[in-house]
């Protein structure tokens, strides 16, 4: 058994290895590390809560990797701690973004104020994100003020991302204005902030074209906030260009939804859908491992799979199980 008070200790002292083994013991699928896992989550609850929580999406190629290494770079420069997480459903398909990005972010991944973590490489996205959530208190407990967490799947991951931050930042080619069809709107109703990224040679003007283009959908749309409007900005990141205008943005964006008080209520309401969402997923693993269900659901699953049977009977007669 692990010792969770000498852990927790360690965690809020800021070593790095101790961060590394509470990330792993969240991990775990061990019902004994997931015990010790509540118990030092539960533990740490009271140093957690004080990071600018950043969600960070894009379309493969955007250049999501290099923005993180020069955003986080700049912010370490300036006296913050950085922590970078992902969110990847398919990692254990594909190893995910972050694990082959890391070694392109060579001056983040050796900085001693920068902490990266690539998603676990197993689970439904739901499990992938109650990780992920996790982790995010612990760098928080550990001292991390600034926490980066990259969607690295697409679609729901989105959303998933999106109800854990306290800022959604999307990011944009410059070509997107063209392609402005082809963006989804549930995105862009999600997103505070679009960064249209690689905004350098001869993409100045297509960048600013697509600036426009977006600032005018976004006009057609409500915005996920009423206390802020979404803000358009461009910038490169090979070049380190907008760093420090994505970074006082996001500040102008806290200093909106604290005064307004929306801040700390919006964090109420997603820790309360967090609560319910992992109540309905710990359900659903015990209805589905109750030995009746199993028994029934192979040849319910064939029958629906066939036609032989609608869905909806399908569930109603497992539904009926008795337990």
């Amino acid at each position: 058994m692990m010792d969770i008070d000498d852990l927790s200790l360690r965690v809020k002292r800021a070593e790095r290895a101790a961060l590394a083994r509470a990330i792993t013991l969240v991990e775990s699928t061990r019902p004994d590390h997931q015990a010790q896992a509540r118990a030092l989550i539960t533990d740490l609850m009271p140093h957690t809560g004080k990071a600018q929580r950043i969600g960070l999406t894009g379309v493969p190629g955007v250049g999501k990797s290099t923005l993180i290494e020069a955003f986080g770079t700049h912010l370490t420069a300036r006296g913050h701690k950085v922590a970078v997480l992902a969110v990847d459903p398919s990692s254990s398909r594909t190893g995910g973004s972050i694990l082959g990005d890391k070694t392109r972010m060579g001056a983040l991944a050796t900085d001693p104020n920068a902490f990266i973590r690539p998603s676990p490489s197993a689970g439904t996205l739901g499990g992938v994100t109650r990780k992920t959530r996790e982790s995010l208190l612990l760098c928080e407990a550990a001292g991390y003020d600034v926490i980066l967490i990259e969607t690295v799947g697409v679609g729901q991951s989105e959303t998933m991302v999106a109800d854990m931050v306290d800022v959604f930042v999307a990011l944009m080619l410059p070509g997107a204005g063209d392609e402005l069809q082809g963006i989804k709107k549930g995105l862009l109703e999600l997103t505070d902030i679009v960064f249209v990224n690689k905004a350098d040679g001869g993409n100045e003007s297509r960048a600013k074209r697509a600036a426009r283009d977006l600032k005018a959908a976004f006009h057609l749309l409500a915005p996920s906030n009423p206390h802020w409007n979404p803000v358009v900005l461009t910038g490169s990141a090979l070049e380190h260009q907008g760093m420090d205008t994505l970074w006082e943005t996001i500040g102008q964006h806290r200093k909106a939804l604290d005064a307004a008080g929306e801040l700390s209520a919006k964090r109420a309401r997603q820790q309360i859908r967090w609560l319910w969402a992992m109540v309905e997923g710990e359900v659903l693993d015990r209805f589905k491992a109750h030995r009746d269900v199993k028994a029934l659901a192979g040849a319910l699953e064939s029958a629906v799979a066939k036609g032989d049977l609608p869905a909806s009977e399908a569930a109603q007669r497992l539904l009926d199980v008795k337990f």
